[in-house]
């Protein structure tokens, strides 16, 4: 499966247009349109979530090849990544070929980089795919030993975030050896356009041949931690980026010289802006403190101001209004946890089954696959579907659960209705079985009532032959 056509990806939209509109976040894939619009078309890309399929190399006895294919951005880019454990690290050595420039996603982008997605969705740069004539490789450790390989277009090498810009991901083909267990691996990516949102919109970049393509990089990289606020925020590390990129402007120096100095300077301008980042966020936060304090001082001198002469009143009305902000702080408290809780089950059970909210809970319809007809016996693929969601049910506290079993229209209403509690039962102890409590499930049949599909055809009698999991609970809370 490509990573573009992934439930978890969220969302993948790629619109060639003459220019640059607002583009609204969408929650279902959508087909690609590849018109094209002028000589150098601007491609609008929006991620929600990304998802790779993370490789478990920790038992490799010797080395593999893991292929790299384009995505729906650069469908012609192919490569391969020869990988093997040796002395408790993964080396990897990747190649790709038929890459367009970066510079085609958008005039910040400069640069391709290799990123290792650990399960846990932690992103590592790898490092830096350096393009000529289409073609890139790179030679790299890594220390973990699980983790997925994703390409993606950047402004400069020393990013420390994946850009959501994903040109190419790794895919286990014919040539992979050993033991090789795939994982599914999520990842936040940086929402297109987050490194240049206080840059000033210009004509993509023109570069000459005399030019090290690292200089670019570096003023590229400069220019974004300008606009972050590195000058007020991490001045000291933006004045050492600033200095290594005028010593690599210096024409007549050694290209080798000009590199160094121009690689030293983005590293230091991503510092910078990381820096700066982070310490406007801590002053936001502060100043956010200090006017809801300010208001806060407003209203209590307001309150005294109103209740002068009535001190009694005034204690009572005061005691009675912070029991009420703390009783609706509480249960506010309490309802966005209860949906925070909720999204974030229904979110984990639908990496699994489809699973959707309803009033009577979350609903995860296992349908068309673990019945044969006439049958209550669950199918293997039934088996590993229901013990990963026993797995994923066993880790919350409070849950009620119902398995609701079901028929086709085959057969009389005695016989169905005794074949859907059998399914239901089967379910029920197997869940039981893979760790869900005993006292937290209960099963019951409809027979051949609610069809989620026609009866008059095979495939619709299969997706009616089901059990479906009712999830609910009051105080729903995670171990």
């Amino acid at each position: 499966m490509k990573i573009w056509q992934t439930a978890p990806f969220a969302a993948a939209l790629v619109v060639l247009q003459a220019q640059s509109p607002t583009v609204t976040p969408i929650a279902s894939p959508v087909a690609t349109e590849t018109t094209s619009v002028g000589a150098a078309p601007l491609y609008r890309v929006l991620i929600v979530q990304g998802s790779a399929r993370a490789i478990n190399y920790r038992n490799l006895k010797s080395t593999t090849k893991i292929q790299l294919k384009g995505t729906v951005l650069a469908p012609n880019a192919v490569g391969v990544a020869k990988v093997r454990s040796k002395s408790g690290t993964i080396q990897i050595a990747a190649k790709v070929k038929d890459l367009p420039d970066a510079s085609t996603f958008g005039s910040e982008y400069l640069t391709y980089v290799l990123w290792g997605i650990s399960p846990e969705g932690r992103a590592t740069n790898l490092g830096e795919l350096r393009l000529e004539k289409g073609k890139g490789k790179v030679e790299v450790t890594e220390t973990l030993q699980t983790f997925g390989l994703v390409v993606t277009a950047e402004p400069y090498f020393a990013v420390s975030k994946p850009s959501d810009v994903v040109i190419m991901e790794n895919v286990v083909g014919k040539d992979a050896t050993g033991q090789v267990e795939e994982i599914d691996a999520h990842y936040e990516l940086l929402k297109r356009g987050q490194y240049t949102m206080n840059v000033a919109a210009g004509s993509p970049m023109v570069m000459d041949d005399k030019t090290p393509a690292d200089v670019y990089q570096a003023r590229n990289a400069v220019a974004i931690a300008q606009a972050a606020g590195a000058k007020t925020y991490a001045g000291e590390s933006l004045g050492k980026a600033e200095s290594y990129l005028q010593q690599a402007e210096i024409a007549d120096a050694k290209k080798k010289d000009r590199i160094m100095m121009a690689r030293e300077s983005v590293q230091r301008s991503e510092d910078a802006r990381l820096i700066a980042a982070q310490r406007q966020e801590t002053e936001r936060v502060a100043q956010e403190a200090r006017l809801n304090q300010a208001r806060l001082d407003e209203a209590k001198r307001a309150v005294e101001t109103a209740t002068a002469g009535e001190a009694r009143a005034q204690d009572q009305a005061q005691a009675a209004s912070n029991q009420v902000q703390a009783a609706n702080q509480q249960a506010r408290s309490a309802e966005e946890e209860t949906a925070n809780l909720r999204s974030r089950l229904m979110a984990q059970l639908n990496t699994v089954l489809d699973t959707r909210a309803t009033a009577r809970g979350l609903i995860v319809s296992m349908s068309g696959m673990q019945f044969q007809s006439g049958k209550s016996t669950l199918e293997p693929v039934a088996r590993e579907k229901l013990a990963k969601i026993a797995g994923i049910l066993s880790t919350h506290k409070g849950l009620k659960i119902e398995a609701e079993g079901y028929t086709d229209s085959t057969g009389n209403d005695a016989l169905n209705q005794r074949l859907s509690e059998q399914r239901a039962e089967v379910s029920r102890v197997y869940l039981v079985s893979q760790g869900v409590p005993t006292d937290s499930i209960v099963s019951k049949g409809f027979g051949k009532a609610n069809p989620i599909e026609t009866n008059d055809t095979p495939a619709g009698r299969q997706a009616n032959r089901r059990v479906e999991l009712v999830v609910s609970g009051e105080g729903l809370t995670s171990e």
